[in-house]
């Protein structure tokens, strides 16, 4: 009796911890900066959202300005630009990845560089081009975090 009572409890534990990861992506706010004219970005957005994410959206006049007060090399560079929990997420990041960035003290921020076709928000058909979702470290080196295969 002892041991089913054990792994009952076992599996209540299990349970509620689940849901409070589940209730914690859930409840995840990221400041997205976007130039207006921007439809890729409402995309992405949207895939946030879908996603579990309370969305605060910025539009900005001069992106250029917002990356470098953020610490976006160039060589990272997309079309927008968000923040979560003090760390950069830069253009089409799948919302997975942006759940792990919070899980990352190592990293200052993430990005997919460039506006790959198949990514969230890049979607164009059934177009699926490979891409990287890139980490840059506090050392400021990069590092690749996850890979998108192309079809």
């Amino acid at each position: 009796m002892k041991v089913k009572s054990k792994a009952v409890r076992l599996a209540a534990l299990t349970a509620l911890f689940s849901i409070t990861a589940v209730q914690a992506a859930e409840s995840m706010t990221i400041d997205v900066h976007r130039d207006a004219n921007c439809g890729c970005c409402k995309k992405w957005i949207s895939h946030l959202e879908a996603n579990g994410f309370t969305v605060v959206d910025h539009v900005e006049s001069d992106m250029a300005s917002v990356k470098q007060k953020l610490g976006v090399a160039p060589r990272l560079a997309s079309c927008h630009t968000a923040v979560i929990d003090g760390k950069f997420v830069e253009g089409h990041v799948p919302a997975a990845q942006v759940v792990e960035l919070s899980k990352r003290n190592d990293l200052v921020g993430i990005a997919v560089p460039g506006m790959p076709a198949g990514s969230p928000g890049m979607e164009v058909g059934s177009v699926q081009h490979a891409y990287q979702v890139i980490g840059l470290t506090n050392a400021g080196t990069d590092q690749i975090v996850a890979e998108y295969p192309g079809q």
